[in-house]
């Protein structure tokens, strides 16, 4: 039988562990493989990629910059949390302000000494990210639409340090032809940062009575409700742009299935958003929307499946 002891201490990992979301780590540390295997580095074997120590780094040292990013964006949202998630709140509350200030010190610090074994790029790279997160969290978030933008801006960033990685790596005599490559991958960042965006504007009009509790100044707050949804719309629409890239122009293989299924909810989803006033509804639209960026991780996948098959073979050779 567990002491009154162990059971708090491990209620307060269980608080932890949701203040840092940690069910979303492993998400990020697939999406980041599947990327440079499939989109980033196709070139090279998976096997490769995944025995690549400098690209593990990478990828520990962006699930550390999240998960500390995470820390201070519930420091910094914890009145209005206890409005617009008052269950997940009061389990995050278990852990004191204090002890989540100096877990986020401790781990950015731990993110600085490892990028510094990285190279002194990947060591500006994290720098800069942090203190975006930080800045963000802080002061940009209640302003409207910047906040949106740069919140889904942060979402996206982590990607774009695997893709700076092999850049480096690459001879000056293969840059110029890896520039048509880079359109495919903006095409793919455009994409998930278009849903990331859509999301974070639901997650206002989910959170409308919180928000005005802790005085942030979102659309929905300032310019109501249908201006929010106009919005939504039109960055609903612009999907089209980079999922035409990428099955017309450009071959992304049996991918081009999730893409069409996207466009297809992405209708019924605006159909419904029109329809939505209450936050049950939001919340539902918003769970539509991370079904699809989760799925979209798993569908990389679709873009060249026989490298599973290759990457068995090798792994097991090895």
């Amino acid at each position: 039988m567990f002491s009154r002891k162990n059971k708090l201490l491990a209620l307060k990992i269980i608080s932890l562990f949701s203040v840092v979301r940690g069910y979303n780590i492993p998400i990020i540390i697939l999406a980041q493989y599947l990327s440079a295997i499939f989109i980033l580095a196709p070139e090279i074997r998976a096997l490769e990629i995944l025995l690549d120590f400098n690209l593990f780094l990478i990828v520990f040292t962006s699930s550390l910059t999240i998960a500390s990013g995470y820390i201070i964006n519930n420091f910094y949202d914890s009145k209005k949390d206890l409005i617009n998630r008052p269950n997940k709140s009061m389990l995050d509350r278990l852990v004191s302000q204090s002890t989540k200030l100096k877990v986020y010190f401790t781990l950015n610090i731990i993110v600085a000494l490892i990028a510094l074994m990285i190279s002194w790029r990947a060591f500006l790279f994290f720098s800069v990210y942090i203190f975006l997160i930080w800045y963000y969290s802080h002061k940009i978030k209640k302003y409207p639409f910047i906040g949106n933008l740069m919140a889904s801006l942060l979402a996206v960033l982590p990607f774009f340090a695997i893709l700076l990685y092999y850049y480096t790596k690459l001879p000056l005599y293969e840059i110029e032809a890896y520039k048509s490559q880079f359109v495919v991958i903006s095409a793919h960042a455009t994409f998930l940062f278009l849903l990331l965006l859509i999301r974070e504007m639901i997650k206002d009009l989910e959170n409308i009575k919180g928000d005005l509790v802790d005085n942030y100044n979102t659309i929905p707050i300032i310019y109501g409700e249908e201006t929010s949804k106009k919005i939504i719309s039109f960055l609903s629409l612009l999907t089209l742009f980079p999922v035409y890239i990428l099955i017309e122009i450009y071959d992304v293989g049996y991918m081009d299935i999730y893409f069409y299924s996207c466009l297809i909810i992405l209708v019924f989803f605006l159909k419904y958003l029109w329809k939505s006033n209450t936050k049950a509804q939001f919340l539902l639209l918003h769970n539509v929307l991370k079904f699809l960026i989760v799925s979209g991780v798993f569908c990389i996948i679709l873009i060249n499946p026989s490298v599973l098959w290759h990457g068995k073979k090798l792994l097991l050779s090895f």
